[in-house]
């Protein structure tokens, strides 16, 4: 399996959360502390759900009460919707005050979590409750990790899936998507192909991605089967041609060997067409990919409506008469505002 590089090291006032073993035991013996501390603070900060490092009880306590200002980086829970399925949605508030949301939604045995990577999104799509929020700021490593630990310490079940799906673009965050990637996978324990990293498609950065041939899911956010009705839904499509992208998406493939998975929003009457289903087809014909399509879930700000459920399955028929690989994927929780920044909106 490829490694996940490190990207940063900690210093003397960086949130430890996101650290891998390596950076903890370097830190512990800045500090005049034994190497096998290390171990230990790692331990208790992902495994034990330490908050402070005052409350670590195996380490000295006048080096405890030495240490004790130096964040790990754990935010509060600042409100929590429960829907009927078992979904939980988070809002949490981070050090400076800012709210993101996560989300825990669990099945069977598995336990998803939807990060997000920014506080906002700058993209702006026409559809999206965080784009008609605004972008205030990337998410640090540790801002991102934390949102896993919390939904698995208040569900106390081991998260088995991780989504970059949240708001914001991660690809527009990639240093720090990285390393949360990396400490998802090494620190926290969670493998590289139930890791899943979405974006709507940044020139040059999927490409970029590629050349760390990560074992993680791609998902590429679509939306729509060609150029012009792509810039009506989502702004910044106009600067990156669909064309350019899939050839973007194809040296993906060609690199990591890992299919592409591409999201589609279906919109009644916008995007949900069976001769729309038919152009993207052929756009997507001979790919090693995966089409998820998502009946919208509707918001205030704007008038776009989910299509019946005759209609979604028109179009599926139709990408399945053209060999290509389909699934519809209903966002659980819709009593708990389902759609992305719909909850941090209303509680705002």
């Amino acid at each position: 399996m490829s490694v996940i590089p490190l990207i940063s090291s900690v210093d003397l006032t960086s949130p430890l959360l996101g650290a891998s073993v390596a950076e903890l035991t370097a830190w512990v013996q800045q500090q005049g502390q034994p190497a096998y501390r290390g171990k230990q603070l790692h331990d208790w900060i992902y495994h034990k759900g330490v908050r402070s490092l005052a409350d670590i009880s195996v380490f000295p306590k006048q080096w405890r009460a030495e240490v004790a200002d130096i964040p790990i980086g754990r935010s509060s829970i600042h409100h929590r919707a429960v829907a009927a399925d078992g979904t939980i949605k988070y809002l949490l508030q981070l050090a400076d005050g800012q709210i993101v949301e996560a989300v825990g939604i669990p099945s069977d045995k598995r336990l998803t979590v939807c990060v997000s990577t920014q506080v906002g999104c700058p993209m702006a799509c026409d559809f999206c409750a965080t784009g008609k929020g605004g972008y205030k700021r990337n998410l640090a490593r540790h801002e991102i990790v934390d949102q896993v630990l919390t939904v698995q310490e208040d569900f106390q079940q081991r998260v088995s899936h991780v989504v970059f799906m949240g708001m914001g673009e991660p690809l527009l965050n990639t240093e720090n998507v990285l390393a949360a990637l990396r400490s998802l996978n090494q620190d926290v324990g969670i493998g590289q192909r139930l890791l899943t990293v979405s974006t709507v498609g940044i020139r040059d950065r999927i490409r970029q991605l590629a050349q760390h041939h990560l074992q993680i899911t791609l998902a590429v956010s679509l939306h729509a089967p060609n150029q012009e009705l792509r810039e009506q839904l989502i702004p910044s499509a106009r600067f990156y041609p669909i064309e350019d992208l899939l050839a973007e998406c194809r040296e993906y493939v060609e690199i990591t060997g890992r299919r592409v998975s591409f999201e589609y929003i279906l919109l009644a009457g916008v995007n949900d067409l069976p001769e729309q289903a038919l152009e993207l087809a052929k756009r997507l014909r001979g790919f090693q990919s995966h089409v998820n399509l998502i009946p919208y879930n509707p918001i205030e700000e704007v008038d776009y409506k989910r299509p019946t459920s005759d209609r979604i399955q028109a179009f599926v028929n139709v990408l399945k008469q053209q060999f290509i690989a389909v699934s519809v994927r209903y966002s659980r929780g819709l009593e708990a505002d389902a759609a992305c920044g719909q909850l941090r909106s209303r509680k705002q």
